[in-house]
């Protein structure tokens, strides 16, 4: 039995969980914090985390980033790609009208995870420009707590998970404001995990601090992959957190660690004078819908 965290029954982490390994047999610890599942794999609690670290239209999702950076030392085991979509979820007999046609002007307020919402404001805007909008923890929490509040004109946006799980109805379904919104997932823990079906390909991230600001620098590094062919698909920066303008790069190159290649350009890196930290190669899965 592989022992999982994740964030709260009924969230888009949830769904993405069962997505990647719901064919297995996994134990799901819920947390309503994102400290709580990255803490509950680096206190041995669980033997996994999943944590979402992009979104195609909010992009890095900075605090689980710097978690994986400055708070725990916990590998990535795998990645995946999953469907972010959102609905609007409530009590349908709320905002019904005389013909049992559904009524928005009746909606006092959405609640909803900041990411969620931000994600869905072109659909509230034209539909219930009128309601209050008030952010949660989850998708998840915002679903529960309208199942708890019955009669006062809630709603959340949410997934289809988390309707079913509290007897609520989906009211609109793919509220998101663009068809393309994917969220990226990893999978952390100390051990690699077995996933049944064959990876779309491989991965390696890496953070890279340079030695000292000086014009080049990080041309320098950058050139290390680029005489080697080796493609990088993603390249941010974020503050080393020790001083002001002090930042390390974060890195994903589409090759395994153990490559003749990207062995030979972190030697270089090193070389250079710059802190090289691996952390993972990995597995990735792209979405595909008939993959489940």
């Amino acid at each position: 039995m592989i022992r999982i965290a994740a964030l709260p029954s009924g969230s888009v982490s949830h769904e993405a969980l069962l997505h990647l390994l719901g064919d297995q047999e996994i134990e799901i610890s819920h947390h309503k914090l994102i400290a709580d599942v990255f803490l509950s794999t680096a206190e041995g609690k669980t033997d996994y985390s999943v944590i979402p670290i992009e979104n195609t239209i909010e992009g890095s999702v900075s605090l689980h980033m710097d978690w994986l950076v400055h708070e725990v030392d916990i590998p990535m085991q795998a990645e995946w790609v999953y469907p972010s979509i959102q609905n609007l979820i409530g009590n349908r007999s709320e905002f019904s009208n005389e013909k049992n046609e559904l009524d928005y002007s009746g909606v006092q307020k959405v609640l909803s995870h900041p990411v969620a919402m931000a994600q869905c404001l072109h659909f509230i805007r034209k539909e219930m420009p009128h309601a209050e909008l008030e952010h949660v923890g989850s998708t998840a929490e915002a679903v529960e707590m309208v199942s708890k509040n019955a009669g006062k004109g809630w709603t959340a946006i949410g997934t289809s998970l988390g309707a079913l799980r509290y007897n609520l109805d989906i009211l609109a379904d793919r509220v998101t404001d663009h068809d393309n919104n994917y969220t990226r997932f990893v999978l952390i823990g100390q051990q690699p995990v077995h996933i049944e079906r064959a990876a779309d390909h491989t991965k390696t991230s890496i953070l890279v601090t340079l030695s000292e600001d000086f014009a080049g620098a990080l041309h320098q590094v950058l050139a290390t992959f680029s005489w080697r062919k080796l493609n990088l698909s993603r390249i941010e920066s974020r503050p080393t957190k020790k001083k002001l303008g002090s930042y390390y790069f974060y890195l994903d190159v589409l090759a395994p660690q153990d490559s003749i290649l990207l062995t030979a350009a972190i030697e270089e890196i090193i070389a250079l004078g710059c802190q090289v930290r691996v952390l993972g190669s990995y597995p990735c899965f792209e979405y595909n819908l008939v993959s489940k």
